[in-house]
């Protein structure tokens, strides 16, 4: 229904394939109770229009992540969602101790709006991650490649000051292509060890930055209405 949300529950995919979550909305999930959407060994999950957020109004530890996507996963769409107002936003692969598993790791993220956030928009160990057409809204930390994690970071658009819009930790790799990093250009993202991830295994249609701003900004979230699913 539009207009509902989930306060303080999350949602966990487990060992499930062809799975998709639309239109929905989940806040404030305590860390003790997990993440906001967690999804763990699973296949084929196309997670669309939802608003994931907390708030930042307590510590860093306070919640958990809002999207987390590990141990192994393949297949995983986030797109025209919305996550906002949290510390640890989005971590892809579980731990660095946990390559044998999360190097199968394959995950795209298309048309999201990432604002008001302090790290990991995502943060990506080891697997290939399609990075393209978001925007990055007054995101301290930005996209973090590491553990030999290859990336490709397309047409993306970064507003505010952010310290370091992609940045590499323990030989993490990326191939930026038609970025608008804004007033953060030269920070960081040259120092980026060049990957070999340069083609999209599937047919994609970039935006230019403009288009997909303005796109993101009326479209991303939890904004569909029932007409559209007819």
């Amino acid at each position: 229904m539009k207009d509902s949300s989930l306060v303080g529950v999350g949602l966990r995919v487990l060992k499930q394939s062809n799975v998709i979550i639309r239109n929905v909305k989940i806040s404030k999930v305590l860390h003790t109770s997990g993440d906001a959407l967690g999804i763990q060994e699973s296949s084929q999950v196309w997670v669309d229009h939802v608003d994931l957020s907390s708030d930042r109004d307590h510590n860093k530890d306070y919640y958990d992540g809002l999207l987390d996507i590990t141990h192994g996963c393949t297949g995983i769409t986030v797109s025209n969602s919305k996550l906002h107002d949290h510390w640890k936003t989005s971590l892809v692969g579980h731990s660095d101790k946990n390559g044998d598993e999360d190097k199968k790791l394959t995950v795209t993220m298309a048309l999201n709006h990432w604002i008001n956030l302090n790290s990991r928009t995502p943060s990506f160990r080891f697997g290939h991650g399609h990075i393209y057409n978001n925007l990055f809204e007054n995101t301290r930390d930005g996209i973090n490649t590491r553990n030999g994690a290859q990336l490709l970071i397309e047409n993306n658009i970064w507003i505010g000051d952010t310290k370091k819009p992609v940045y590499a930790t323990k030989k993490g790799y990326a191939v930026l292509r038609g970025n608008d990093f804004g007033d953060n250009s030269g920070k960081g993202q040259s120092a980026v060890p060049t990957g070999t991830f340069a083609q999209a295994p599937y047919p994609c249609n970039l935006l230019p930055v403009s288009a997909a701003k303005s796109k993101i900004l009326a479209e991303a979230g939890s904004t569909l209405s029932f007409s559209s699913y007819s």
